[in-house]
């Protein structure tokens, strides 16, 4: 059975700028945040719709997690929500199955809301609860605000 975390994380962005950026990763998280990525390629697929796969290579010493793969399963532009599966890559040593979820909303004064969550099953008893891709989830949602407002 498989375990969820969830978080929710308020952004000064407008939710079409963080939305536009997180479609556009390939492009936008590598120079948002080179300390932590050395590169994110399109592998399958043209980078914005279901059935898109992303090689993501992160920066060497981030973490135990150096390479992960991940299929797009849901983009859905209108309700800015995007669905995907780890489909390779060191995540896959630590569990058997991994899909995240996220969803931009427009916040009513200004900014928006960015919830991501994940659904997981570990490969084992021994792995801990992925609190750390949580929090790294977080901190990117903040580095990517943080950037765009700098942009802007």
């Amino acid at each position: 059975m498989a375990s969820k975390l969830e978080v929710k994380v308020e952004v000064k962005s407008s939710a079409e700028k963080i939305w536009e950026s997180i479609i556009d990763s390939v492009n936008v998280l590598p120079k948002a945040m080179p300390h932590k990525y050395e590169s994110i390629e399109i592998v399958e697929g043209d980078g914005k719709s279901a059935g898109t796969v992303n090689l993501i290579k992160y920066k060497p010493g981030m973490s135990s997690i150096s390479t992960t793969k991940e299929k797009f399963e849901l983009v859905d532009e209108a309700n800015k929500t995007l669905s995907y599966s780890v489909v390779d890559g060191d995540v896959l040593k630590l569990f058997n199955f991994f899909k995240g979820t996220l969803t931009v909303t427009p916040k009513a004064d200004h900014g928006s809301l960015v919830k991501w969550s994940c659904e997981f099953v570990k490969a084992s008893d021994e792995v801990p609860s992925p609190d750390h891709i949580r929090d790294f989830a977080v901190k990117n949602f903040q580095d990517l605000d943080a950037y765009l407002l700098g942009v802007a």
